[in-house]
């Protein structure tokens, strides 16, 4: 954990009595920042964003204890222990072990893009350890929101990353990509190039869909459609059959947002999240 997340963190948890379990927490993957006081939920922000992706979410919904995660590599956070290794599956590891070191009890998981198949993939492989979760704008074999529902994925994903990682244009290339994830977020822009290829390669070869039975937690999943009715009728499709397999989920469009739909439709994603949150399971 850096400094400054640490003292920070150090100085909320005196103000709220709980300075203790969560703050011994150390992970080369991850930082995590809590605040407020309430029922426990983590956030998980997606590739290349950072903590501060979820800041609006916090304020307009007081009442809650936020575990707000930082994936190291992202956001202008150093690579640390991502530089090497698997880093969806790894920052999904290293929250389900934050979860029992810090003494939580089936905390609520909310993860945007990639942090919501970290959320999904620790409730299904550490189902004890969940209460519910929020999968916002991602698909549990996220290939086939681009269009390459039955393709052979992997190949051309290796061919791309291969192409991206192998010389100084490509890595340039690729910055230029993580500029463009940045949108109104400047620091999303600073992201490690490497870390954020890799990441995104593994979202790419990646295919949940198998694992879905295995939550037995509420499963909410919001996701945005666009104003035009055609389009937006083919990404419900996309979604009801994307989710068939998990048991129960409820499915919430967005219509009118992009991907950011928390600073798309802002107040309408609070009030996903304040109803997710208000349904005890």
């Amino acid at each position: 954990m850096d400094r400054r997340t640490f003292i920070a963190g150090c100085g909320a948890a005196a103000a709220l009595g709980f300075a203790g379990e969560a703050l011994a927490f150390s992970s080369s993957r991850l930082s995590v920042e809590v605040r407020g006081d309430g029922p426990d939920v983590i956030l998980i922000p997606g590739l290349t964003s950072g903590r501060a992706v979820w800041d609006g979410t916090v304020r307009a919904l007081p009442g809650y204890r936020y575990h707000l995660i930082q994936v190291a590599g992202f956001a202008g956070d150093p690579a640390r222990g991502n530089a090497s290794g698997p880093i969806v599956s790894g920052v999904a590891n290293e929250i389900a072990r934050y979860i029992v070191e810090a003494g939580l009890t089936r905390p609520a998981l909310i993860g945007h893009s990639m942090g919501g198949i970290v959320a999904m993939m620790i409730a299904a492989r550490y189902p004890s350890r969940v209460g519910k979760v929020m999968a916002v704008d991602i698909l549990p074999s996220p290939a086939s929101g681009f269009g390459f529902a039955g393709v052979q994925v992997a190949p051309l994903a290796d061919a791309l990353f291969n192409g991206l990682m192998s010389s100084p244009q490509g890595r340039g290339v690729l910055d230029a990509l993580i500029g463009g994830f940045g949108g109104s977020d400047v620091a999303n822009s600073r992201s490690d190039s490497a870390v954020v290829a890799r990441a995104t390669h593994e979202l790419a070869v990646m295919d949940l869909t198998p694992e879905l039975p295995k939550i037995t937690a509420p499963l909410a999943v919001v996701y945005a459609v666009p104003d035009i009715p055609a389009d937006a009728a083919a990404v419900d499709r996309l979604y009801r059959g994307g989710y068939a397999r998990a048991h129960g989920a409820r499915l919430q469009r967005v219509a009118g947002s992009g991907h950011m739909i928390m600073y798309d439709q802002p107040q309408r994603f609070y009030a996903e999240v304040r109803a997710f949150l208000d349904d005890r399971p």
